[in-house]
């Protein structure tokens, strides 16, 4: 006879597990692409946990909360890599759990990295790909139990670049969206972000990735992201170390004061410690529960 106690965490795994799917981003042939061979690969790292590489199809992952805890909110993750991986893991997946607990549906957006060979134009790629995945959340959204309010952007270092780009650039127009989906998020996380491309504070890494080693003035331009800062820019939550040498910490005062001349509700937590990731400190739980706060005093979770 099976152990009742046994029986029903039994179903709750299941009911778990039934909430994660992994969905295509496009129906149909994926812009901007090229014929190509699928290429990508996926690496354990003692550092990092996972590392997805050359991404070319890219996917929605999708984890619901359990139904009576559902908020209405959601949030799609753009994890890091400098746009030369995808730290699909710890800035992914386990990320998104962790929201999914908290009654927030959450996405793990899988976007393709900039690549000659796979695409015709590599340096919108990836933001076409979120701008996709907002539209997606938003055509979505009461099959997935969602507030067209309350669906918002999460980005880690380069992934806070892209993440950033859908929060300045979102009515570009370099996805077919012949409903005219409203395609701004509602708010913006960005952790240790990527802002700028600017010789002075730009991650030079991150750039020559997506825009090539010779970009153009007027390139580099529009994907630093604090010159296109207005009224109509997303609120945001922005985390950073004061020690982080690989993304410098700049990128988050600049865009932080750009929101705040825009009159845009915007929150900066800088810690004196912690480097490039946070792999040593600040501990998860407490810069996540600050934007979980935050979230919380902005209405995006109930």
């Amino acid at each position: 006879m099976i152990n009742k106690k046994v029986l029903i965490f039994f179903i709750f795994l299941v009911k778990f597990s039934n909430a994660q799917q992994v969905i295509p981003l496009y129906s149909g042939k994926i812009p901007n692409s090229k014929i190509s061979i699928n290429e990508e690969q996926i690496t354990a790292n003692a550092l990092v946990d996972t590392v997805t590489r050359n991404v070319s199809i890219p996917t929605l992952t999708i984890f619901l909360p359990l139904k009576n805890l559902s908020k209405g909110s959601a949030v799609i993750i753009c994890p890091g890599g400098g746009y030369g991986g995808l730290l699909t893991k710890r800035e992914g997946t386990d990320v998104a759990r962790t929201f999914a607990k908290l009654g927030v549906t959450a996405f793990v957006l899988k976007y393709r990295l900039p690549d000659d060979r796979i695409m015709e134009d590599k340096s919108i790629g990836p933001l076409q790909d979120a701008l996709q995945a907002l539209k997606m959340v938003h055509q979505n959204a009461v099959k997935w139990n969602i507030d067209t309010s309350k669906i918002g952007i999460m980005g880690f270092s380069a992934g806070g670049h892209l993440a950033s780009s859908a929060g300045t650039h979102f009515d570009a127009r370099i996805i077919e969206n012949s409903e005219n989906i409203d395609l701004r998020p509602d708010f913006m996380v960005l952790v240790n972000p990527v802002i700028s491309f600017s010789n002075e504070i730009g991650h030079i890494g991150s750039r020559n990735n997506l825009l090539g080693k010779s970009p153009s003035p007027e390139k580099i331009a529009f994907f630093s992201n604090e010159l296109h800062v207005n009224q109509s820019s997303p609120q945001t939550f922005l985390v950073h170390t004061a020690d982080d040498t690989v993304v410098s910490p700049e990128n988050s005062f600049r865009f932080y004061h750009a929101l705040r001349k825009n009159k845009v509700n915007a929150e900066l937590h800088i810690y004196s410690e912690g480097e490039h990731g946070f792999l040593k400190k600040p501990v998860f739980e407490e810069w996540f529960g600050r934007a979980v706060n935050w979230m919380k005093d902005r209405s995006f979770i109930e």
